[in-house]
């Protein structure tokens, strides 16, 4: 099933072996990547553990991307015991387990495990918690599985401080896949040491957190193929491959729309055959087919024609799936077009026609021009099946067309059918004919184009010059050009000008005529000449040999106007006298000698200090060359008097002018020396050296607090090198600096001081100087803290905090007296963020410094100064005056201790916060002191202060003034040590822990403990402690409830900040207060918070008490692991009444009584439990007669009668015998009802009951015929002893505890030691002690027999049993 989206794609597959999952992707991708990934995650399984980095440096923002990135990655894979588990442990300075890879059964399960993860906050020690995992979490205890894939994937931002590399390796030869994600700062280097090979698959660094799910896609990818990979491995290295593929897979019957797959059978019992099909383009849809395991063919249809298809077959069988016989065929193309011609072309029309397609639903004809710029004019018309002949219009004249024709069959198109032709050009003018021609104009005639031209257009230009002329005239055939040059020919241009554009030039040219001019004229020395002007010559005579002439030749017209001279240069020959030896006279032959100027000067090849010059001449008979050279300054034409001279051998063309001045012209002249001694012609031409160029572009990088890097470009001249100066820009003092070679073009500057600008130059040394500097400034990193600033300023002391700067391994700090200089140093860790100082002086001014230490580096001091006050100051948030009580609080009596989190994850604002909650919520109560609510107040964070005690504060106005005195710890979280520090230093008997009153814990936190809970938790609610959890921000609401008293949704409470406080403060005061009312306390009864009194711990009937009340031992109950106290003979244990009930009792209650008489239980009547007034008279209890079979129960009602009800039915008889029996008396204002052993056994009517007094005693066992001094108490055995405050508690309770009431066929008895110490006490007429007395290896030690009696069948009754578990409590169980 598939759901399109704009922005993401869903796959649903639904199998026999999978669960329905959804794989989501943040983006559309290749089907084939996502038939890979559904193959891999549906088939293989794997042990994966998470690593997550959870230091101070990742943030509480950025710790909820890493969350989100979490979901992501878990969603990813099939969550299941048998299939693919998921554990997390999260690491800073010490690494913890989240939770273990059984822990969770269901994706849904991890996800809510991921969405509660708490931000741990600390160091960064990244080795030890990879050795951590490797020895918690891929154990078999922690659900880590023999023979299946193991792959650790480790999220961190930072560099350990921890060395990686063993522990890594440690991993990968255990066998363990590694993946390493960075993130932000993370150090690549690192991640590679953590990571298997190789390193491009298995490392990934992202920029930032916001961007870690652009990873998701491949990193996922990637560990499915491992894990895949591995488990072959691991399947080959056992032997293990008892199921397998099928085989031969064929393809046949191949349509345009389907094809047959076959294939051979694979081994086993096979299930059925999932046939993955998908096209193997860029996007295809991947779909399959799924045949029974009998069958080994299918037919695919509807299938796309002329297409690639992939295949895959796999085996599925009852568990597990094969690997995939995979294979490849392509569909047939659907009939195409044939016969496809274009005719009739025109300038912007042509036609197509092709032959008919049958079985079609219409035609798609698409053209488009060929050429780049018109590539997207595409058109497309679409026409019935009818239609075979079609006119193209609108086209563009002189183009090529590509023209295609597609055979629609619905949606889909055949292949296509493409013929390209081109449009016919814009027709041009023709048969262009020049006349009337003379000197300075033209007249130009020529055809028209075609009637649909609108004008024409002449371009003309003289064939030597540059400038074109342009003139537009209408639909005419002839036009005169003017103005013309004489003597001078012209190139014209005529172009026709459409609608659609202008056509090709028709061209041609002409010559002007000449001028009709009398005479040219010739300058010669100081005579001018004039020639005719029909000649084009003239002989010079009478000139001097060897010697050089310019000529200027000017044509000179009728108008007398001139035409640019001329200018020639030449030599007359020399005159030479030669003899003839036939004749003895001489005759004087003049000769002359060409001598020629070079050609091609060029002066190239320049640098900062030299140019080359070149030239070409091949005159043999020239001697040598002189080269002169000069500088010129100012004007170009103005040569410096410096003029140079270089001599060049007569064979070489080429030299080098050096040394010259950079950036600088120079005038080079080369004159060839002929053999005879004689110049040639003189040639010059100017060329300029380079300049010294600057470097280029400079640039800053890698930043740090002691050093940067440059990087610069060099210059296009050849250099030396480069000199590099920097210095401080606002320090004075020399500059540094030093030189790097020609080849460097970057430099990492060292031993630079932290968060300083230096002003950095870059110079380029040449053979003749240097360049300018190419300057710039680059600041290193600030190695400090910020936001110093000092709190909790008191007379003697105070507190300084700072934002802690990320790459710090320790702070330095310096508090020093401005009066006297005394200073106090302490280093605090990298982590730290706050230190107190105390023993100060008041009014006194004081300077604190901070200094950041990294390395062998120390940032600049950053400092504050306060100055301590002279009285107390006021609190920062000035809190309220004393609030009244609540009234549901008036008559709340408890010993009430809250325990603050205050780790460094709270911060200033919300401490404050915090305290004026506390300042509220105690301000509800009423009394405070020993006869009210006592308060006591624990602040924790690495270990718990207590910051005053139960006994500490007797009145509400000095407790509240205490609250707003407490000062922020800070620390790491380490809640479970809190609890436990609680436990044994404040609910004590130094600490001012009362008897008989509720002990009520109230913790506040907001992250998950670095430690354990649980333990603790769940001795204190056992041993009765009221605990109320409240959390915020990061607090794990798991951990939460394991700390609070059940039911949770009374004990629990959770708000997304302190700001949210206020939304159940009042709710929880109210709580509270009732859990701490003195009438009906809460107590923890079968695992839940309920109201009543657990009367054996108000009598001290408890494990670690019992030795201090006479004539009391311990010894097995109804099971052997439970423990009851025999009462022996005149114990008469007694509690004062205003400790156990000082608002006296409920008005509805039921007793319960788990207990047993012995065979030294006197038969007359006894109160199993009675409170006396002070003048020793009973007020209301419970009688047992045991010579009369009965029980009665008596009270005053609330007239002041004295009333009793006595029941005497066959099943209260039978508590008589020596077994062990539970009793529920439930009383309420109109009756008193009966249950034994959870049976009904009746009620009777009784009056309300009024109220007791509470000056007197309750006993337990008390005779009734007891009087003053006289009291004695009968003996017998107690288990269990509760008063709940409520009637309908007898028809809820069980009775668990009793073993004949419960089958024992489900369990095997076990009989288990209970190492407790007894009293020692007289044996009584040498008795000897009952089968329930003498359990094999109870350390009962000198117990009493009595009467030679023998035990009772009730006596020797099965013991253990499976609802109590050895070492537990009856209190503890369920039903």
């Amino acid at each position: 099933y598939l759901e399109n989206d704009p922005f993401c794609i869903y796959v649903v597959v639904l199998d026999q072996i999978c669960t329905p999952k959804v794989l989501r992707y943040s983006r559309c991708h290749s089907w084939t990547v996502t038939l890979l990934i559904y193959i891999l995650w549906h088939i293989a399984i794997a042990d994966i553990v998470i690593l997550v980095d959870g230091s101070w440096s990742i943030g509480r923002l950025n710790f909820r991307l890493v969350r989100m990135f979490l979901e992501n990655l878990v969603s990813a894979f099939s969550v299941g015991i048998d299939q693919t588990r998921i554990g997390l442990a999260q690491y800073s300075g010490d690494p913890r387990i989240e939770w273990h890879l059984n822990a969770f059964t269901t994706k849904d399960a991890v996800l809510d495990a991921v969405k509660n993860l708490p931000y741990k906050g600390g160091n960064t020690l990244t080795g030890l918690a990879l050795t951590y995992i490797l020895e918690n979490s891929f154990k078999p205890e922690s659900g880590s599985r023999s023979g299946v894939p193991k792959v650790g994937i480790l999220i961190t931002d930072g560099k350990s401080q921890d060395d990686v590399i063993p522990p890594a390796q440690s991993l990968r030869d255990a066998g363990i896949e590694l993946f390493a994600i960075g993130v932000k700062n993370a150090d690549e280097n690192e991640l590679r040491a953590i990571a298997s090979e190789p390193d491009n698959t298995h490392v990934y660094n992202v920029a930032d957190f916001s961007i870690m799910s652009s990873i998701i896609e491949g990193l996922t990818q990637i560990v499915c193929e491992r894990v895949e990979e591995q488990d072959k491995e691991i399947k080959e290295s056992a032997g293990q491959e008892t199921q397998g593929a099928p085989q031969d897979l064929v393809t046949s019957e191949v349509t345009a729309r389907s094809f047959r797959v076959s294939w051979s059978h694979a081994p086993g019992s096979v299930e059925k055959y999932r046939v993955v099909f998908y096209p193997a383009t860029q996007g295809g849809r991947p779909e399959e087919a799924v045949v029974d395991g009998t069958e080994n063919y299918v037919v695919l249809r509807y299938l796309n024609s002329l297409t690639e298809y992939q295949l895959a077959v796999f085996a599925v069988y009852t568990s597990s799936a094969s690997e995939a016989l995979r294979g490849s065929e392509t569909t047939l193309a659907l009939p195409m077009v044939n016969g496809l011609e274009l005719y009739d072309v025109t300038h912007n029309t042509m036609r197509a026609r092709w032959s008919g397609v049958q079985g079609i639903s219409g035609y798609m004809v698409l053209y488009a021009p060929l050429t780049k710029d018109q590539a997207s004019d595409e058109k497309e018309m679409k026409v019935s099946d009818a239609v075979t002949d079609l006119q193209l219009e609108d086209l563009t004249p002189a183009t090529e067309y590509t023209v295609t024709v597609y055979a629609m069959y619905g949606e889909e198109a055949s292949d296509p059918m493409s013929s390209q032709q081109t449009t016919l050009p814009l027709s041009p003018p023709k048969n262009l004919v020049f006349s009337e021609v003379d000197h300075n104009s033209a007249k130009l005639s020529w055809e028209a184009a075609s009637r649909k031209v609108t004008g024409y257009r002449i371009m003309y230009v003289k064939t030597d010059g540059l400038k074109t002329d342009e003139v537009d005239v209408g639909p005419v055939t002839s036009w005169t050009l003017n103005d013309l040059t004489s003597a001078t020919e012209y190139e014209v241009a005529i172009f026709g000008i459409y609608d659609e554009g202008q056509s090709e030039a028709l061209s041609g040219s002409f010559t002007t005529g000449k001028n009709q001019s009398d005479s040219l004229r010739v300058d010669k020395d100081i005579t001018n000449m004039a020639i005719s002007g029909d000649v084009d010559s003239f002989l010079l005579s009478g000139l001097s040999p060897n010697t050089e002439y310019e000529v200027m030749l000017q044509a000179v017209f009728k108008d007398q106007s001139e035409s640019d001279a001329v200018l020639v240069v030449e030599t007359t020959r020399e005159r030479i006298m030669q003899l003839n030896s036939f004749s003895m006279h001489h005759t004087a032959v003049v000769q002359f000698m060409v001598r020629q100027a070079v050609r091609g000067l060029q002066v190239q090849e320049e640098t900062t200090y030299s140019l080359e010059v070149s030239w070409q001449l091949e005159d043999p008979k020239v001697d040598q060359y002189r080269v002169t050279y000069v500088s010129l300054t100012g004007d170009r034409n103005e040569e410096s008097v410096s003029l140079e001279l270089v001599l060049v051998p007569g064979q070489q063309t080429t030299v080098l002018l050096q040394p010259l001045l950079s950036d600088t012209e120079h005038k080079v002249t080369v004159t060839p020396v002929y053999t005879d001694g004689q110049d040639g012609i003189s040639v010059s031409s100017v060329g300029r050296t380079l300049p010294l160029s600057a470097p280029s572009n400079l640039r800053v990088s890698e930043e740090w607090f002691s050093r940067f890097r440059i990087t610069w470009d060099t210059p296009p001249s050849p250099t030396l090198g480069f000199r590099v100066v920097y210095q401080p820009t606002s320090v004075p003092g020399s500059a540094l600096e030093t030189f790097v070679g020609d080849d460097v073009n970057t430099m990492l500057i060292l031993n630079l001081q932290s968060d300083t600008e230096y002003t950095v130059k870059v110079i380029s040394s040449y053979t003749t100087g240097s360049s300018q500097p190419l300057q710039g400034t680059a600041k290193t990193l600030y190695l400090g803290v910020t936001n110093l600033n000092t709190y909790q300023v008191m007379m003697s002391s105070m507190c300084v905090q700072w934002q802690p700067h990320r790459q710090a391994d320790l702070y330095r700090v310096v508090i020093e007296s401005l009066l006297n200089g005394q200073k106090q140093e302490v280093s605090v860790g990298g982590s730290a963020s706050r230190q107190c100082f105390y023993d100060l002086t008041p009014n006194s001014q004081y300077k604190i410094s901070v200094s950041t230490q990294l390395q062998d580096m120390e940032g600049p001091a950053v400092t504050t100064i306060t100055t301590t006050p002279t009285d107390t100051t006021p609190p920062r948030h000035p809190l309220p005056t004393i609030p009244p009580a609540k009234e549901v609080c008036k008559a709340a009596k408890a010993d009430l201790v809250f325990l603050v989190d205050g780790s460094w994850s709270i911060g200033d604002d919300n401490f404050q916060k915090i305290i004026r909650f506390l300042y509220s919520t105690t301000g509800s109560l009423d009394l405070i002191g020993p006869d009210g609510t006592q308060v006591a107040i624990a602040q924790f964070s690495d270990d718990a202060r207590t910051e005053f005690k139960l006994n500490s504060y007797a009145n509400k106005e000095t407790l509240l003034d205490a609250i707003r005195r407490i000062t922020y710890k800070g620390g790491n979280t380490k809640t479970g040590r809190a609890i436990k520090h609680v436990k044994e230093s404040i609910f004590t008997s130094e600490g001012g822990v009362r008897r008989g009153v509720p002990k009520v814990l109230v913790v506040l936190t907001d992250g998950r403990s670095q430690d354990d809970v649980n333990k603790v938790s769940k001795e204190m609610q056992m041993e009765g402690y009221i605990i109320f959890a409240i959390g915020f921000a990061d607090a794990d609401y798991g951990e939460l409830v394991n700390i609070a008293s059940k039911p949770s949704d009374r004990h629990v409470f959770f708000v997304d900040d302190l700001d949210a406080v206020k939304k159940i403060e009042e709710q929880l005061i109210t709580f509270v207060c009732e859990a701490a009312t003195a009438t009906c306390p809460s107590v923890l009864m079968r695992g839940n918070t309920m109201a009543g009194f657990r009367m054996m711990d108000m009598f001290g009937l408890v494990e670690k008490e019992y030795s201090n009340v006479e004539g009391v031992s311990l010894e097995p109950g109804s099971f052997n692991s439970f423990p009851c106290y025999r009462l022996h003979k005149d114990a008469l244990v007694s509690q004062p009444t205003k400790y156990l009930h000082p608002e006296g009792l409920p008005s509805d209650y039921t007793i319960t009584f788990l207990f047993r008489l012995l065979p030294d239980t006197p038969q007359e009547p006894f109160a199993l439990w009675e409170i006396l007034n002070k003048d020793n008279e009973p007020l209301v209890g419970v009688i047992l007669d045991n010579g009369g079979k009965t029980l009665t129960f008596f009270n005053y009602d609330y007239k002041g009668d004295f009333q009793t009800v006595t029941f005497d039915e066959p099943d209260i008889k039978k508590m008589f015998y020596g077994s062990f029996h539970k009793l529920h008396m439930a009383i309420s204002k109109t009756t008193a009802r009966v249950v034994v052993d959870c049976k009904v056994v009746g009620g009777k009517p009784i009056n309300a009951a009024g109220n007791i007094s509470i000056d007197g005693v309750e006993v337990l066992g008390r005779m009734v015929r007891s009087r003053g001094k006289r009291d004695n108490s009968a003996p017998f055995q107690i288990q269990m002893f509760d008063i709940i405050c409520s009637t309908s508690w007898a028809s809820r309770d069980k009775c668990c505890e009793l073993p004949g009431l419960v089958r024992t066929t489900a369990f095997k008895p076990t009989i288990q030691t209970i190492n407790r110490p007894t009293v020692n006490r007289p044996t009584v007429n040498n008795q000897q002690p009952t089968d329930q007395q003498s359990t094999t290896n109870r350390p009962i030690t000198n117990r009493p027999t009595v009467n030679n009696q023998q035990p009772t069948d009730q006596q020797t009754n099965k013991r253990n049993h499976p609802s109590n578990p050895p070492n537990s409590h009856p209190l503890q169980e369920d039903e």
